[in-house]
């Protein structure tokens, strides 16, 4: 015993022998009320000063792993041994129930190609994290503990923290929307808003509309929820009206998800008309609007567009789901939710029911970031960067794939379509031998089987030389599949 104690780097070393003896403990290697050596013998035996032996025994007994005899030494504790007094196992496969399995099938995280050390990897669309600003995001930490940092180390608002809201009120002002009777929620990213937002919706008739092809963690969240997807056509400038106004007019629907600026997978940007047309349609139809802000920034030709929210002017048929992971740090888990103040109400308990709250430590570091300034200058630094690789990744993609469509007016990505018969499944495996990988683009469809002829090049984390060498071996390996 003692004997296979190893020293660690990282930890105090008086922690690590407290922590190594309590295992010896729960273990039942050492039984309740046995002696323990003395801080002599052991600090012999582990080869280290006496000192940090004590202060490991003091830890234990604050712990309730250990007592102490005066004169006598210290002794475990009765009642914290371990040992199993029986073996029982249970055969969780059979416990779960259908929304777990879908979930795991739905998880294309654990059935994706792991790529190895030296991959020339596609598939990311985060933001590079060679941009962030840490100086900065350093002294808003610091300016923010200075204010209040008990306060943010407590428990939290389920709405959010006022400072932030306030900020992202003023800021969706400035996009145009018209924020009478309306409120804000604060939620962690993209996906817990979208999710508290489909579970609060009635399914009085089970089905949602969408763009086709669409963002696939909306895909996945709208099947668990039990909802039937109806996937709408995209054309050069957004969705197609013709064909979504037919399906209105066929089929009743409780919700539609829309992404109109630099859509994902697409990159298409909604045009200023089409917007206009498509809210006129979603009032006249009735159909409540959930609108995914994603990556409404990363604007690199062309005039502003304003979101669908307001284009909706004072009506309240637009939910909103705005999040900065695309543009700044998505370690920092914060997006909101903009609608109608009632909705935000019954969103907000929702939200409370589940999470209690979004990390008060995060917002206020975002609000610190976004209120000393800083937003605007870092924009200015990315936008230049990701433009340029935007640039010479599409490029690349003109002299080397020989694809019959090309989509993509900003943001992370471009959406590659070849012609139909055409399987990205096949190239991806051929490329991967080859030490590159991408998104293949039927994931992102609305329908099995739909879309096996494209795929979505994410760049924004690929080196410049890494791009063009990547896409040049897409190209010749898809010329070669194509005989």
């Amino acid at each position: 015993m003692f004997n296979d104690f190893k020293l660690m780097d990282d930890r105090p070393v008086s922690i690590q022998v407290k922590e190594y003896v309590k295992r010896l403990i729960i273990k039942g290697a050492l039984q309740a009320h046995q002696k323990l050596p003395s801080t002599r013998e052991l600090s012999t035996l582990l080869s280290m000063s006496r000192n940090t032996i004590i202060s490991a025994y003091e830890g234990l007994e604050d712990d309730g792993f250990a007592y102490v005899v005066h004169g006598k030494g210290s002794y475990v504790a009765a009642a914290v041994s371990s040992v199993a007094a029986s073996s029982w196992e249970l055969d969780w496969g059979a416990r779960v129930n259908a929304h777990a399995r879908q979930a795991v099938e739905l998880d294309l995280m654990k059935r994706g190609i792991r790529a190895k050390k030296g991959t020339i990897s596609f598939t990311s669309i985060a933001p590079d994290e060679k941009l962030f600003d840490l100086d900065n995001v350093k002294r808003a930490f610091q300016d923010r503990m200075s204010v209040e940092g008990n306060v943010l180390l407590n428990y939290g608002y389920a709405k959010g923290y006022k400072p932030l809201i306030d900020y992202l009120l003023r800021y969706m002002d400035h996009k145009g929307v018209d924020l009478k009777g309306k409120d804000l929620l604060i939620t962690n990213g993209f996906t817990e808003g979208f999710d508290i937002v489909l579970s609060a919706l009635n399914r009085k008739n089970g089905s949602v509309i969408c763009e086709n092809p669409t963002h696939n963690t909306a895909i996945k969240n709208l099947k668990l929820h039990g909802f039937e997807i109806t996937g709408i056509a995209m054309e050069r400038d957004g969705i197609n009206l013709q064909e979504l106004e037919q399906a209105l007019s066929d089929k009743a629907f409780d919700c539609a998800y829309f992404v109109p600026s630099y859509h994902n997978p697409t990159g298409i940007v909604m045009s200023p008309e089409k917007r206009q047309t498509l809210m006129k349609l979603m009032t006249r139809y009735q159909v409540p609007v959930i609108e995914d802000g994603f990556n409404e920034e990363l604007r690199y030709s062309g005039s502003h567009v304003s979101p669908l929210m307001a284009a909706a002017g004072q009506g309240n048929g637009v939910i909103y789901l705005g999040s900065f992971s695309k543009v700044l740090f998505p370690g920092l888990r914060v997006g909101w939710v903009l609608a109608d103040r009632e909705l935000i109400d019954y969103l907000e308990s929702i939200k409370r029911a589940r999470s209690i709250h979004t990390s008060t430590l995060d917002q206020s570091i975002l609000y610190q970031y976004l209120h000393n300034g800083n937003f605007e200058k870092y924009l200015r630094k990315a936008r230049a960067e990701y433009k340029r690789k935007y640039e010479w990744t599409k490029q690349c993609c003109e002299a080397f794939i020989p694809y019959e469509q090309l989509s993509g007016d900003g943001g992370l990505h471009l959406f590659v379509a070849f012609e139909e018969g055409f399987d990205t499944r096949v190239l991806l495996e051929a490329c991967s031998s080859q030490g590159v990988i991408f998104t293949p683009g039927d994931i992102f469809f609305t329908k099995d089987g739909q879309g096996r002829h494209t795929m979505r090049l994410g760049f924004s984390r690929v080196a410049d030389e890494d791009i063009g060498k990547g896409i040049r071996i897409i190209g010749e390996t898809a010329r070669q599949l194509r005989g």
